[in-house]
């Protein structure tokens, strides 16, 4: 069965109780991140040592790959800094879901900017 591909637009809190989730999990694939208020090195950092959640416990496997992709493990994932979600390029990513966990997409017009394509 093939992997169910998602975008996560927000790294805060939920975004990354999301990442943690679906890492964990045979069935979902994150392709991409995107946060405009954070770059991939301070995600890197935030999803490390999580004052939340806790330390990610396969913190090791965590590595920055270049500016635009993390690396958990050997899988990566495209990092965007965008503050409008219509210029992530979903079809290229083969992206199926966006999580939207900015905190910003609260309606439905905001939410739809997501079902944009460019």
């Amino acid at each position: 069965m093939a992997k169910i591909k998602i975008v996560i637009n927000g790294f805060g809190r939920i975004g990354r109780l999301v990442t943690r989730v679906a890492l964990q999990r045979d069935d979902i694939e994150i392709v991409a991140i995107n946060d405009p208020n954070i770059n991939a090195k301070y995600m890197i950092y935030m999803f490390k040592y999580d004052s939340v959640h806790g330390k990610w416990k396969h913190h090791h496997e965590l590595k920055l790959k270049d500016d635009e992709t993390i690396l958990f493990g050997d899988h990566p994932i495209r990092v965007f800094e965008g503050r409008d979600p219509s210029y992530l390029p979903l079809e290229e990513l083969q992206a199926e879901y966006v999580v939207e966990a900015s905190g910003y997409m609260t309606d439905y017009a905001r939410a739809a900017a997501h079902m944009q394509v460019n």
